[in-house]
């Protein structure tokens, strides 16, 4: 399979960054594969998993949206928050969703509610992605 260069990017560093073979990834639009000489694109993302494959093994990252712009000189795909899977827990998740919709019933005024669900929806968008 051909190779092209792939760079997954998020505020904190670089997760990615070399030649592969194919990435899916959890556009807006649905899951789409890149390949080598994908017509240029430029998408959104949604919570979701991508998957690097590279010379036969995939490497999965969770990611919190963001942005992929696919051109003639590679793909890079720019993440409001990236993790690599094995650094997520199903189990502490489900512990984090429960006390977020504590903290949400719990809030005393308006913005202490809002910042409450804005970590709940967070939560919830990754438990979703995960098929948790």
């Amino acid at each position: 399979m051909a190779a092209f260069h792939f760079e997954l990017v998020s505020p904190e560093k670089v997760l990615f960054s070399g030649d592969v073979d194919s990435v899916v990834v959890p556009a807006s639009e649905g899951d789409m594969t890149i390949l080598k000489d994908h017509a240029p694109l430029m998408t959104t993302l949604r919570p979701g998993v991508v998957d690097v494959t590279t010379a036969g093994r995939t490497q999965r990252l969770f990611v919190r949206g963001g942005f992929a712009d696919i051109n003639a000189g590679g793909f890079i795909l720019l993440a409001e928050q990236a993790l690599p899977l094995e650094q997520l827990d199903g189990a502490a998740i489900e512990r984090e969703i429960r006390d977020a919709g504590d903290d949400v019933a719990d809030a005393k005024d308006a913005e202490l509610k809002r910042r409450a669900q804005e970590k709940l929806d967070k939560l919830n968008e990754l438990k979703a992605a995960l098929r948790i």
